[in-house]
């Protein structure tokens, strides 16, 4: 952008001068030609024609150098803003600071105002080696442990970038282009990493774990730290820990044990899981097992509630039919009963109607029935005739008393 500003500037001094040429060019053809002026002597006056093309000359120049200064410093009035970069814009008439976050073209006063640009990618601060190489290049991490040991990380890195809200933050604290990367953070890294992770001792710190939970702690302390300063942490890559060869040796040999009694619980857990199991599986037989005398005994009391129904089902038809064929009976008794008590009362009827009539017609009902009787009756008729010598006697009516006497 600058470039280009230049060589517009360049073109319109050019044109400017062409422009001085042309006029001049133009004023000798409309004006009479009064002759070739006199020789001047070289101590005397300059001509007023050269005099005036040097001050016009100059103010170009002044004007061009101006413009030129202004577009550089950023007080020419427009200003392009990339991708990564934040835009800050500071009019000193009014006091007022404008931050512009977003990529284009920006158009302020000119001379009045001025625009600051800050780079808002990523940048790294590295901890490597044995000095300081620049401000984001430093000396390795050393760290006392809380057991009075040291360790160090051979190289450690730390992301961080602006917040492109808060530049106008970062342009009153640290001034304006790249001065943030040479200020906030040298100042609080090493100090916050040395606290966080000496909190820990040479065998705990080994710990993936726990340097894991120390770098969270850094960043999360850091980024409380620059908040104010318009600075924002984005990952702290930690590598593993380096310690003294006698650490690194009780390490190692820790980290074997430790593996060994891992394989141990691993053992042990199989082995609990494995008696889960087989007692999984006799539970799970002798559940089958209940189940199926359950579904057994069930069956056998379902068919004897069936039977049982079915019992009670029969006997309450049998009942019925038992209780039906009574009623039937008693009712064919009943009635029975009724046709020969009628009969009997009509017998009854009868024979008092006969006994009535034997009493009034008794001698001529007597002489009936005999008459009915000897109807029966067979008689042989013999003509009567003594017999002077019978063979059989007999006595009709006749009472016999002791003594031949009747």
């Amino acid at each position: 952008m600058k470039m280009i500003l230049a060589s517009e500037a360049k073109r319109g001094t050019d044109a400017t001068m062409r422009i001085c040429y042309d006029r001049r060019m133009n004023s000798s053809s409309e004006f009479p030609n009064f002759g070739t002026p006199p020789p001047v002597s070289p101590g005397g006056p300059l001509n007023p024609k050269i005099k005036r093309r040097l001050v016009v000359g100059g103010a170009v120049f002044v004007v061009f150098f101006f413009l030129m200064a202004a577009f550089i410093s950023g007080k020419g009035g427009i200003i392009e803003v990339e991708d990564s970069q934040a835009c800050v814009v500071v009019n000193y008439i009014t006091g007022n600071v404008e931050v512009y976050n977003t990529p284009g073209f920006k158009i302020f006063m000119p001379f009045a105002a001025q625009a600051f640009l800050f780079d808002k990618s990523p940048n790294k601060f590295i901890m490597e080696g044995d000095r300081d190489v620049d401000s984001n290049h430093v000396s390795k991490l050393t760290v006392r442990a809380n057991d009075g040991s040291n360790f160090w990380f051979e190289t450690l890195e730390i992301q961080y970038r602006i917040d492109p809200m808060k530049a106008g933050i970062i342009l009153a604290d640290s001034g304006s282009g790249t001065a943030f990367k040479s200020n906030w953070v040298k100042s609080y890294a090493r100090s916050v990493l040395r606290d966080e992770f000496g909190r820990f001792s040479a065998e705990e710190v080994a710990d993936p774990s726990n340097y894991n939970t120390a770098t969270a702690s850094s960043e999360n302390r850091l980024n409380e730290m620059l908040a104010e300063h318009g600075v924002i942490i984005m990952q702290i890559i930690t590598p593993k820990p380096q310690f003294e060869a006698r650490y690194e040796k009780a390490i190692e040999d820790r980290k074997v044990a430790n593996q060994e009694v891992e394989k141990l619980k691993a053992q042990a857990i199989q082995l609990t899981r494995e008696r889960e199991r087989r007692l999984a599986n006799i539970e799970r037989d002798k559940a089958t097992e209940y189940e199926l005398l359950l579904g057994t005994l069930e069956a056998d009391r379902i068919t004897a509630t069936k039977e049982a129904v079915k019992l009670t089902k029969n006997a309450d038809a049998q009942k019925i039919e038992d209780s039906a064929s009574g009623l039937a009976l008693e009712l064919a008794n009943k009635q029975q009963a009724e046709g020969l008590k009628v009969q009997a009362e009509k017998q009854a009827e009868g024979l008092r109607a006969q006994v009535e009539a034997l009493a009034l017609q008794g001698e001529i009902l007597v002489r009936e029935k005999l008459a009915q009787k000897f109807s029966s009756i067979k008689f042989t008729i013999i003509p009567y005739r003594r017999d002077p010598a019978p063979t059989r006697l007999e006595h009709s009516g006749l009472q016999l008393t002791p003594g031949g006497q009747q």
